[in-house]
């Protein structure tokens, strides 16, 4: 796991979070449903690269 992808991965939940409070306190639905998508993806994404990690892939080419 490169650290550029591991800041990126960590940046986007929190992004997520703060676009979603913007369309909470702004009460649009559409800045609170991307910023849960946001989080949710940023999630997975940390996920997917901690599993690779674990099992000693970097994901880059084929076996």
């Amino acid at each position: 796991m490169t650290l550029s992808r591991t800041i990126r991965n960590q940046a986007q939940p929190m992004k997520g979070r703060i676009t979603a409070e913007l369309g909470r306190v702004t009460r649009k639905r559409r800045l609170k449903r991307r910023g849960k998508t946001d989080r949710v993806s940023g999630s997975l994404k940390q996920a997917v690269e901690k599993t690779k990690s674990a099992f000693g892939r970097n994901g880059s080419g084929t076996r």
